[in-house]
Protein backbone atom coordinates (compact mmCIF):
# COMPACT_ATOMS: atom_id res chain seq x y z
CA UNK A 1 0.00 0.00 0.00
CA UNK A 2 1.29 3.37 -0.94
CA UNK A 3 1.19 6.50 1.41
CA UNK A 4 0.37 9.38 -0.51
CA UNK A 5 2.72 11.45 1.43
CA UNK A 6 5.74 9.04 0.35
CA UNK A 7 5.01 11.87 -2.93
CA UNK A 8 7.28 14.41 -3.58
CA UNK A 9 5.44 17.53 -3.08
CA UNK A 10 4.67 19.94 -5.98
CA UNK A 11 5.94 17.17 -8.68
CA UNK A 12 2.38 15.60 -10.40
CA UNK A 13 2.67 14.88 -13.81
CA UNK A 14 1.15 17.67 -15.98
CA UNK A 15 -0.62 16.94 -18.89
CA UNK A 16 1.01 15.52 -22.27
CA UNK A 17 -0.02 18.59 -24.33
CA UNK A 18 1.67 21.49 -22.77
CA UNK A 19 5.00 18.83 -21.92
CA UNK A 20 4.94 18.47 -25.77
CA UNK A 21 4.65 22.46 -26.25
CA UNK A 22 7.62 22.73 -23.57
CA UNK A 23 9.73 20.36 -25.51
CA UNK A 24 8.62 19.08 -28.94
CA UNK A 25 11.48 16.98 -28.89
CA UNK A 26 12.23 15.28 -25.91
CA UNK A 27 15.49 12.96 -28.08
CA UNK A 28 16.99 16.59 -28.17
CA UNK A 29 16.68 17.29 -24.61
CA UNK A 30 18.36 13.58 -23.98
CA UNK A 31 20.90 13.97 -26.46
CA UNK A 32 21.76 17.33 -24.80
CA UNK A 33 22.44 15.24 -21.15
CA UNK A 34 25.11 13.39 -22.83
CA UNK A 35 23.45 9.93 -22.41
CA UNK A 36 25.63 7.51 -24.51
CA UNK A 37 24.71 4.53 -26.79
CA UNK A 38 25.22 1.36 -24.36
CA UNK A 39 24.65 3.24 -20.73
CA UNK A 40 22.36 1.45 -18.07
CA UNK A 41 20.32 5.05 -17.51
CA UNK A 42 17.45 4.66 -14.70
CA UNK A 43 14.85 7.79 -15.00
CA UNK A 44 14.15 8.32 -11.65
CA UNK A 45 10.14 9.68 -11.49
CA UNK A 46 9.66 8.59 -14.54
CA UNK A 47 5.54 9.54 -15.02
CA UNK A 48 3.83 8.43 -18.17
CA UNK A 49 7.63 7.88 -20.30
CA UNK A 50 7.82 11.19 -21.85
CA UNK A 51 11.64 11.24 -21.36
CA UNK A 52 12.02 7.45 -20.75
CA UNK A 53 11.02 6.91 -24.58
CA UNK A 54 13.63 9.18 -25.79
CA UNK A 55 15.84 7.21 -23.58
CA UNK A 56 15.50 3.64 -24.99
CA UNK A 57 15.94 5.09 -28.43
CA UNK A 58 19.31 6.83 -27.36
CA UNK A 59 20.82 4.01 -25.39
CA UNK A 60 20.29 1.68 -28.20
CA UNK A 61 21.97 -1.63 -27.11
CA UNK A 62 21.73 -0.28 -23.25
CA UNK A 63 19.58 -0.49 -20.95
CA UNK A 64 16.26 2.26 -19.25
CA UNK A 65 15.20 1.63 -16.07
CA UNK A 66 11.57 3.37 -15.60
CA UNK A 67 11.13 4.01 -11.89
CA UNK A 68 7.94 5.50 -10.45
CA UNK A 69 6.68 5.45 -7.11
CA UNK A 70 3.56 5.91 -8.93
CA UNK A 71 1.53 2.71 -10.24
CA UNK A 72 -0.87 4.02 -12.25
CA UNK A 73 1.95 6.41 -13.96
CA UNK A 74 4.32 3.52 -14.91
CA UNK A 75 1.47 1.67 -16.35
CA UNK A 76 0.90 4.51 -18.69
CA UNK A 77 5.07 4.94 -19.23
CA UNK A 78 5.06 1.18 -19.96
CA UNK A 79 2.38 2.27 -23.31
CA UNK A 80 4.53 4.47 -23.92
CA UNK A 81 7.13 2.38 -24.83
CA UNK A 82 5.40 -0.31 -25.88
CA UNK A 83 7.92 -2.59 -27.93
CA UNK A 84 10.73 -0.59 -26.70
CA UNK A 85 13.03 -4.25 -25.72
CA UNK A 86 15.42 -2.30 -23.85
CA UNK A 87 12.90 -0.93 -20.95
CA UNK A 88 12.72 -2.43 -17.66
CA UNK A 89 10.25 -1.26 -14.49
CA UNK A 90 10.93 -0.81 -11.41
CA UNK A 91 7.82 0.40 -8.94
CA UNK A 92 9.18 2.08 -5.33
CA UNK A 93 10.21 4.46 -2.96
CA UNK A 94 13.26 6.99 -4.60
CA UNK A 95 15.28 6.10 -0.84
CA UNK A 96 15.07 2.88 -2.06
CA UNK A 97 16.56 3.24 -5.44
CA UNK A 98 20.43 1.53 -4.44
CA UNK A 99 18.47 -1.98 -2.96
CA UNK A 100 15.97 -1.77 -5.91
CA UNK A 101 18.64 -1.95 -8.29
CA UNK A 102 19.77 -5.59 -9.64
CA UNK A 103 23.08 -3.32 -10.11
CA UNK A 104 25.04 -0.05 -9.92
CA UNK A 105 24.10 1.78 -12.99
CA UNK A 106 25.70 4.53 -15.60
CA UNK A 107 23.33 7.12 -15.09
CA UNK A 108 20.70 8.59 -13.20
CA UNK A 109 18.08 10.96 -14.63
CA UNK A 110 15.37 12.73 -12.27
CA UNK A 111 13.59 15.98 -14.26
CA UNK A 112 11.40 18.38 -13.18
CA UNK A 113 11.19 16.08 -9.49
CA UNK A 114 14.33 17.57 -7.35
CA UNK A 115 12.43 20.75 -6.36
CA UNK A 116 10.05 18.91 -4.34
CA UNK A 117 11.94 16.10 -2.72
CA UNK A 118 11.91 16.78 1.00
CA UNK A 119 15.46 15.44 1.50
CA UNK A 120 17.33 16.36 -1.02
CA UNK A 121 20.64 15.54 0.97
CA UNK A 122 19.50 11.91 1.76
CA UNK A 123 18.31 11.24 -2.15
CA UNK A 124 21.41 12.55 -3.64
CA UNK A 125 23.35 10.28 -1.06
CA UNK A 126 21.29 7.01 -2.39
CA UNK A 127 21.27 8.04 -5.84
CA UNK A 128 25.61 8.18 -5.72
CA UNK A 129 25.19 4.18 -3.82
CA UNK A 130 23.11 3.20 -6.85
CA UNK A 131 25.54 4.38 -9.49
CA UNK A 132 28.91 3.37 -10.56
CA UNK A 133 32.26 5.22 -10.15
CA UNK A 134 32.25 7.94 -12.58
CA UNK A 135 28.35 7.26 -13.20
CA UNK A 136 26.30 10.57 -13.80
CA UNK A 137 23.69 12.40 -12.27
CA UNK A 138 21.29 14.85 -13.94
CA UNK A 139 19.05 16.93 -12.37
CA UNK A 140 16.99 19.16 -14.53
CA UNK A 141 15.41 22.07 -12.73
CA UNK A 142 12.77 25.03 -13.70
CA UNK A 143 15.03 28.07 -13.44
CA UNK A 144 14.11 30.15 -10.17
CA UNK A 145 12.60 32.51 -12.10
CA UNK A 146 8.61 33.78 -11.10
CA UNK A 147 5.86 31.11 -11.52
CA UNK A 148 3.66 33.69 -13.59
CA UNK A 149 6.91 34.27 -15.95
CA UNK A 150 7.15 30.71 -16.83
CA UNK A 151 4.28 29.71 -19.19
CA UNK A 152 3.10 27.53 -21.60
CA UNK A 153 0.24 27.28 -24.03
CA UNK A 154 -0.91 31.21 -21.84
CA UNK A 155 -0.86 29.62 -18.25
CA UNK A 156 1.85 29.69 -15.52
CA UNK A 157 3.44 26.40 -15.24
CA UNK A 158 5.54 24.84 -13.09
CA UNK A 159 6.31 24.78 -9.10
CA UNK A 160 5.41 27.38 -6.80
CA UNK A 161 8.24 30.06 -7.36
CA UNK A 162 9.31 29.47 -3.92
CA UNK A 163 10.66 25.56 -4.26
CA UNK A 164 12.74 26.62 -7.57
CA UNK A 165 16.21 25.85 -7.05
CA UNK A 166 18.88 28.06 -8.73
CA UNK A 167 21.99 25.50 -10.27
CA UNK A 168 24.10 26.78 -7.32
CA UNK A 169 21.57 25.76 -4.99
CA UNK A 170 21.48 22.49 -6.75
CA UNK A 171 25.35 22.11 -6.48
CA UNK A 172 25.21 22.81 -2.50
CA UNK A 173 23.55 19.97 -1.79
CA UNK A 174 24.56 17.43 -4.30
CA UNK A 175 27.75 17.59 -4.36
CA UNK A 176 28.58 17.05 -0.45
CA UNK A 177 27.08 13.45 -1.25
CA UNK A 178 30.40 12.71 -3.46
CA UNK A 179 29.35 14.02 -6.63
CA UNK A 180 31.27 16.86 -8.91
CA UNK A 181 30.08 19.04 -11.27
CA UNK A 182 31.01 17.80 -14.67
CA UNK A 183 28.91 20.55 -16.54
CA UNK A 184 25.52 22.98 -16.51
CA UNK A 185 23.42 22.91 -19.85
CA UNK A 186 20.98 25.16 -20.41
CA UNK A 187 17.48 23.58 -21.53
CA UNK A 188 15.15 26.63 -22.63
CA UNK A 189 12.86 27.86 -22.45
CA UNK A 190 12.75 27.58 -18.64
CA UNK A 191 15.18 25.16 -17.57
CA UNK A 192 18.32 23.86 -17.01
CA UNK A 193 20.37 20.32 -15.93
CA UNK A 194 23.55 20.12 -13.79
CA UNK A 195 25.29 16.59 -14.12
CA UNK A 196 27.27 15.30 -12.06
CA UNK A 197 29.64 12.81 -11.89
CA UNK A 198 30.42 10.37 -8.92
CA UNK A 199 33.36 10.03 -7.13
CA UNK A 200 35.41 6.52 -7.24
CA UNK A 201 35.60 6.62 -3.67
CA UNK A 202 31.73 6.90 -2.89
Amino acid sequence: MMIQNRFFPATGMPDRDWWHALWPSPDDIIAALRIKRGMTVVDLGCGYGYFTAALSRRVGPGRVIGFDLDSVLLEQAKATCAGMTNCDWLLGDAMALSRLLDAPVDYVLIANTFHGVPNKSALANEVATALKPDGQFAVVNWHPLPREQTTVLNQPRGPSTELRMSSEQTRAVVEPAGFTLETLIELPPYHYATIFVRANEC
